[in-house]
């Protein structure tokens, strides 16, 4: 079964995001951010690591208002926000089926 889970897993990401696991926090930006954004909230579809990574200091640091962003970016450390930065441009440069 966990074989049939991790072939779906390859085929639905690609194989450099399934030899890398979702860092903690990572997953979670796809609930605000989908690849289809339909409102305010844009996607991270395509963004570099050091955009997302930039973005995510200036909302840290005040330098970008936001309702919510700002708040979650504290919870991250610069080594946290790097991982899960690197990991989404990682996925989103991944080769679809």
């Amino acid at each position: 079964m966990r074989r049939i889970a991790l072939a779906g897993l390859v085929f639905l990401t690609g194989p450099a995001v399934a030899a890398s696991p979702a860092p903690p926090g990572a997953l979670s930006c796809g609930g605000c951010h989908p690849a289809n954004p339909a409102g305010a909230i844009p996607s991270l579809a395509g963004r570099s690591a050091g955009e997302i990574v930039s973005q995510m200091q200036a909302f840290r640091d005040g330098g970008r208002q936001a309702t919510v962003m700002d708040r979650i970016a504290k919870g991250f450390s610069d080594d946290e926000t790097r991982a899960i930065a690197d990991w989404l441009a990682a996925r989103d440069a991944a080769p679809k089926p």
